[in-house]
């Protein structure tokens, strides 16, 4: 007799709240297992083949065979060439197919038109990984390349990439002209030849690289996989990357995010400017992010970004030689009185400040530092100071109570003796940075000098080095970087707050029966804005229509006080520019006089509106704009009429955490208005958290919505109110941002 059996049926939603953290904690850590497992066959290969090494010398696949040759790889090595038994001293053999064995790695050098074949050869063969270095592949051939290594379950770095390298194993599986130093780095590039040029300048400088990866086009590999790769790589502490566009930018910050609490991240900004977004979309074959969005990228994800690359050097030869600062308190101690200036106005400039030294460590300097010297402010020495009490005022400095990093300024004469070594030699404990005036390297690392005979893996190893740099500026702003780091480290990661008075169903049911009638999308009207944004607890200052100059003096008695009149004019108008707002109206006559202007001024006029003159408080203005790649984003920043200044406009992607909301506040230029402003009471915090908190999930929930823009909103010390507010609502799909999204 047969057992009955029971079906069980499991229904998982398709469209994951990005806000639900074990979904995304469980899909992240299976893709870190799986991506970290095959990633191996690229960066710790046993065996490498090179497909289209030349016998001709100069030409790409026989210098990428040179390197891994030269570069001292222990692992098997092959060629593949049927016009040849031998090539730099390694066999050859005619085909991918007659390998003696099924390599892990095979970096594909070959015409445009062969690459297809290639790959499917290696992927018959049983190889694990392509890194394709052919460039030109147009779209049928990059999909049949892709579809190809999904196939076989090959990973793809490239194509039209500069191949990889990891100098402690001696792989250099590039065509660099110098072999890159083994370190502490890891250097991820869309653009191969800036990362050529950062892996040798990071290898003279003595900090040397973990591992380098130049992934071209990113079919499949992309900086995403690199930084799982690197957490878990014992040999990098510090991580680099150049970015010129995002596949899965929330993918990317959650990541970096994950990684930046335990190393460093930096970048460096690419196309800031509209002809450098043109260069950077032209050369990575994709759109090219625009540059609030990628600065609220960086800051959620704690990436430190420089505006140069000559910068993110400077950065990384601190971050990789000296600990982090505990706060922004830094001692100057300098021999030029100029330099000491130059350096207090950086500190200024940055968001450092001067330490301001204790009675006993001022006493203890005045029997080192002459009379015409000084030991307030920056420290000036005078340049005469002998070395041993330049190094003496360096360990005063430090020792001091609440300093939080050393800035020694040198200039080396000839009645100093050896300030160089002086600061080489000197007992302390906290970051130090040096300045040499006089040096010919913008930055140079200086041994300790109790550490000068270590290696040059103990030269990179936090405290054994010291980064050295030619101008003031450089290294306070290398600081400045790294005590913003150490503060978003520090920082609590904060909460996606839950709304018990949503009701987010509705809100879905309401863009939908707009879209029904207007299936193109288009600006909601007043009402139904107001009604949207009460589904997520967020009250506009009611608006009452008025269909005369008779009616609007009515409403205007009812409401008791000073009123604004609005047109209601279809599409995206600021209504101040445009003269659509008449304020302060208080007598009978000022009210007909304002409801005749608008009615003459708007030809295509729906209403006019009445709303209570909301007084005194700070403007500013809350908007969301759907990015098609990074999703949504809220913008932040002062309101009213100064909205159009964009210097005072900071933005976070969506879903906010609380940290997110109060950094958001705080880091726009008018937050000292709303913190309380020459003895003015603050604005009501808690509350405009709330609101922005409240926008977040309104955004993430409805990817319809393409624009909203709430200004102005009056943040008072006894709440915040919504003034005006508009939303254009687009046909859109739901979507998990997070997933991984292949080609």
């Amino acid at each position: 007799m047969k057992t009955p059996s029971t079906a069980l049926t499991c229904e998982l939603p398709q469209d994951a709240d990005p806000r639900w953290d074990p979904y995304l904690d469980a899909a992240a850590l299976r893709e870190h297992s799986a991506d970290v497992v095959s990633l191996r066959h690229v960066f710790q290969p046993d065996s490498v083949a090179v497909v289209g090494a030349s016998r001709r010398m100069g030409t790409v696949g026989r210098a990428i065979l040179h390197n891994i040759v030269t570069a001292g790889y222990q692992g098997h090595v092959y060629a593949v060439n049927p016009h040849a038994a031998h090539m730099e001293a390694v066999p050859c053999v005619p085909s991918v197919t007659a390998l003696p064995e099924p390599v892990d790695l095979a970096v594909v050098a070959v015409p445009p038109a062969a690459v297809s074949a290639v790959a499917d050869e290696c992927g018959r063969r049983g190889i694990k990984a392509l890194v394709v270095i052919t460039v030109g592949l147009d779209p049928p051939q990059g999909a049949d390349l892709l579809a190809i290594c999904r196939r076989y379950g090959m990973r793809l770095v490239g194509p039209g990439c500069f191949g990889v390298a990891v100098p402690r194993i001696g792989l250099d599986a590039t065509f660099a002209a110098r072999h890159p130093a083994p370190g502490t780095v890891g250097l991820v590039m869309q653009s191969g030849g800036l990362g050529f040029a950062l892996a040798d300048r990071l290898s003279r400088l003595g900090v040397g690289v973990s591992s380098f990866a130049s992934v071209g086009s990113k079919y499949d590999v992309s900086s995403n996989d690199m930084l799982m790769w690197w957490e878990q790589d014992q040999a990098t502490k510090l991580v680099v990357l150049y970015i010129e566009s995002f596949g899965n930018p929330r993918k990317f910050a959650r990541t970096a995010r994950q990684v930046g609490r335990t190393m460093p991240v930096l970048t460096v900004h690419a196309g800031r400017s509209a002809t450098g977004q043109r260069a950077a979309a032209s050369h990575a074959a994709a759109a090219a992010t625009p540059p609030i969005t990628r600065e609220a990228l960086f800051r959620q994800a704690g990436i430190i970004a420089t505006d140069s690359l000559g910068e993110l050097v400077d950065v990384a030869a601190l971050l990789a030689t000296q600990p982090l600062p505990a706060g922004p308190r830094v001692a100057v101690v300098s021999n030029v009185s100029g330099a000491g200036a130059l350096a207090a106005g950086a500190c200024s400039d940055y968001g450092l400040t001067m330490h301001r030294l204790t009675g006993e460590t001022r006493r203890r300097l005045h029997a080192l530092v002459p009379p015409s010297g000084a030991v307030t402010g920056p420290i000036d020495t005078t340049a005469t100071v002998s070395a041993d009490s330049f190094r003496r005022c360096l360990e005063l400095a430090a020792a001091d109570e609440g300093v939080d990093a050393v800035l020694a300024l040198a200039l080396p004469t000839a009645a100093t003796g050896d300030l160089v070594a002086a600061i080489r030699a000197a007992d302390v404990t906290v970051p130090l940075a040096a300045v040499v005036l006089d040096q010919p390297e913008t930055v140079q690392l200086l041994s300790r000098a109790s550490r000068a005979a270590d290696s040059q893996a103990a030269a990179v190893q936090p405290g054994a080095s010291i980064p050295c740099y030619a101008y003031p500026e450089a290294a306070v702003r290398a600081l400045a970087h790294a005590v913003t780091y150490r503060t978003w480290r520090s920082r609590p990661a904060g909460h996606i707050r839950e709304f018990s008075d949503v009701t987010p169903d509705d809100a879905r049911a309401l863009v939908r029966k707009y879209l029904t009638r207007h299936p193109k999308g288009g600006w909601l009207p007043p009402e139904t804005v107001a009604a949207l944004l009460a589904h997520y607890g967020v009250q506009l200052i009611s608006l009452t229509p008025v269909a005369s100059a008779d009616d609007a003096v009515r409403a205007a008695a009812d409401l008791g006080g000073p009123i604004v009149l609005k047109a209601d004019v279809p599409g995206p108008l600021h209504k101040a520019d445009a003269g659509a707002v008449q304020l302060d109206l208080r007598t009978v006559a000022d009210i007909r006089r304002a409801y005749r202007v608008l009615s003459a001024k708007f030809g295509r006029l729906r209403q006019i509106l009445m709303q209570p003159m909301i007084t005194g408080g700070t403007e500013v203005v809350i908007g969301v704009t759907q990015e098609p790649i990074f999703g949504p984003l809220v913008v932040f920043g002062l309101g009213g009429v100064a909205t159009d200044v964009p210097a005072d406009h900071t933005a976070r992607l969506t879903p906010l955490t609380d940290a997110d909301a109060d950094e958001l506040i705080r880091s726009a230029r008018s937050a000292p208005l709303l913190l309380g402003h020459r003895g003015s009471p603050a604005a009501d915090l808690p509350a405009l958290r709330d609101t922005l908190l409240r926008i977040s999930h309104l955004a993430d929930d409805l990817p319809e919505v393409a624009e909203l823009d709430l200004n102005p909103v009056i943040a008072c010390p006894s709440g915040v109110s919504v003034v005006d507010a508009k939303i254009r609502i687009t046909p859109a799909q739901p979507y998990d941002p997070f997933l991984r999204q292949l080609r």
